[in-house]
C-alpha cells in the first residue's frame, strides 16, 4: 500500500518524500501531489506547533515518522498516534531523524529556520526541493557550494524559480543573458506611496492571486517578497544582480522569463497552482499528469509594467542590498522579517516596513564572503538594529 492507502504496483520506486513544514500552505499542496502520484511517498512529516492538522495528516497519509517543533506538543501527539505504530520525535534531533529518512526533503519553512534543515539534508546527500528563499538569501553561496561538493540537487519550488529553472533548458548557462522575474504586484498595485499611509493588516494580507501564509503575503504586498526571490535567483542559478529584471504582471500567468543572448525569449506559463513547481521538483527529471484547471490564453490578456520603485521601495533597497552581497542580503532578509512581524503585530505602519530595511541594509557591517557564524552574527546584529532603530 501506498501513503494514501491504495494498492501501489510501482511502490518499489516510489520516492520517499521529507515535508518540512507539512501544515502549512506549500506542505499541504505537497501532500495533494503526493496523493495522487503513486511515484511519491510522504515518507516522513515534520511542522511547527499545529498538531491537529498534523496529527490529521499523519492518519491520512501514515508516514514512517512525525516531528513537531514545539516539545510541548509531543507528549499529546506521541499518544494520539500510538494505535498506528507511527514513529515520533520533536525538535532538531526530530527533524534530522525525518530528514534520513528520505530520498528528497521539501523544505517549506518560514524563516531563516530553514537554513540548517537544508546544510543538514545537502550533507546527508538529499536532494532538496527549496520553498525557503532565506535558505538562499542569508546563505545562497555556501549551500551552493556544499550541495556542488556532495553532489545532490537544488531544485527550486517557488513558482518563478521554478519557472526559470524550466526556462533555462532551451540554452546553455553561457547563454543567458538576463532573467526576467515576474511580480502580481499585490494587492495595492497602482497605488501611490500617499495613498498607503492608513494600510491596514486586512487589506495587506488580501493578496489578489494567492493563497499564502501571513509573512509572505504582506512581503507580496511590500514587493519585498520580489526582492527576496532576486537575491535567491541572483545566488541559485549564478547571475549576476544587474542581469536580473522585474516586471509586474498581475494575471501571474507568465512565471517568469530567460533571455538569451541571441534575443530569444523563454517563459513558463500556467494557471496560480503551486502544485505544478512543487511536483516539477518531486518528480524531476521527468514530469507527470497533474489534474487541475489548464491554462486557457484566451480568457484574458496579459499586461506586463515596470515596478514603482518609489511607492514599493523594498524592492529597490533588495536590489542594493543583492550588489552589495556578501551579509547584506542577511540583513535584508532579517530586517524584513522583523519588519513584518511588527506591522502585523499593529506595533508599525506599512510604510515604515520598507523604511526599516533600507535604514538596516545602510547601516549593516560590509562582510564580503560571510561563514555560518557571520550570518548568525549579522542575523543578531538586525534584530538589535531594528530594536534600536525604532527605540
Amino acid at each position: 500500500m501506498n501513503g494514501h492507502g491504495k494498492l501501489n504496483e510501482v511502490e518499489y520506486l516510489a520516492k520517499k518524500v521529507c515535508i518540512l513544514g507539512s501544515t502549512g500552505s506549500i506542505g499541504t499542496q505537497t501532500l495533494d501531489v503526493i496523493e495522487k502520484n503513486d511515484q511519491l511517498q510522504a515518507a516522513s512529516l515534520v511542522a511547527g506547533s499545529n498538531v491537529v492538522l498534523l496529527e490529521a495528516q499523519a492518519k491520512k497519509f501514515r508516514p514512517e515518522l512525525v516531528s513537531i517543533y514545539d516539545d510541548k506538543l509531543y507528549p499529546v501527539l506521541k499518544e494520539r498516534l500510538a494505535p498506528l505504530g507511527i514513529s515520533v520525535s520533536c525538535g532538531e534531533s526530530g527533524t534530522q531523524e525525518a530528514i534520513l529518512r528520505s530520498d528528497i526533503v521539501l523544505n517549506a519553512q518560514v524563516g531563516v529556520a530553514g537554513l540548517k534543515p537544508t546544510l543538514y539534508a545537502i550533507e546527508h546527500k538529499k536532494d532538496v526541493a527549496l520553498a525557503n528563499k532565506e535558505t538562499m538569501v542569508t546563505a545562497g553561496d555556501l549551500v551552493m557550494e556544499r550541495a556542488r561538493r556532495s553532489g545532490v540537487s537544488i531544485l527550486p519550488v517557488d513558482s518563478e524559480h521554478s519557472a526559470i529553472f524550466q526556462s533555462l533548458k532551451a540554452g546553455r548557462h553561457s547563454e543567458v543573458e538576463r532573467l526576467i522575474l515576474t511580480a502580481s504586484g499585490g494587492p495595492f498595485l497602482g497605488k501611490k506611496k500617499s495613498e498607503l499611509n492608513q494600510v491596514t493588516k486586512q487589506q495587506a494580507l488580501r493578496h489578489p492571486n494567492w493563497v499564502m501564509g501571513a509573512k509572505v503575503t504582506i512581503d507580496s504586498a511590500t514587493l519585498a517578497n520580489k526582492g527576496l526571490e532576486v537575491i535567491e535567483a541572483m545566488r541559485l542559478f549564478e547571475i549576476p544582480a544587474e542581469r536580473i529584471k522585474v516586471l509586474i504582471h498581475p494575471q501571474s500567468i507568465v512565471h517568469s522569463l530567460v533571455e538569451f543572448c541571441d534575443g530569444a525569449v523563454i517563459a513558463q506559463m500556467g494557471t496560480a497552482d503551486m502544485r505544478l513547481p512543487i511536483a516539477y521538483a518531486l518528480t524531476y527529471p521527468g514530469r507527470n499528469h497533474l489534474g487541475g484547471k489548464r491554462l486557457d490564453l484566451t480568457a484574458q490578456e496579459l499586461t506586463f509594467s515596470e515596478p514603482d520603485f518609489d511607492t514599493f521601495s523594498a524592492l529597490k533597497t533588495a536590489f542594493e542590498a543583492a550588489r552589495m552581497g556578501g551579509i547584506a542580503p542577511c540583513v535584508f532578509n532579517r530586517a524584513d522579517e522583523e519588519a513584518v512581524r511588527l506591522f502585523l503585530d499593529e506595533k508599525i505602519t506599512f510604510l515604515k516596513i520598507a523604511e526599516l530595511l533600507e535604514a538596516a541594509v545602510a547601516h549593516a557591517p560590509q562582510i564580503s564572503h560571510p561563514s555560518l557564524d557571520d550570518i548568525a552574527l549579522a542575523d543578531e546584529w538586525t534584530k538589535g538594529y531594528i530594536s534600536s532603530y525604532l527605540a
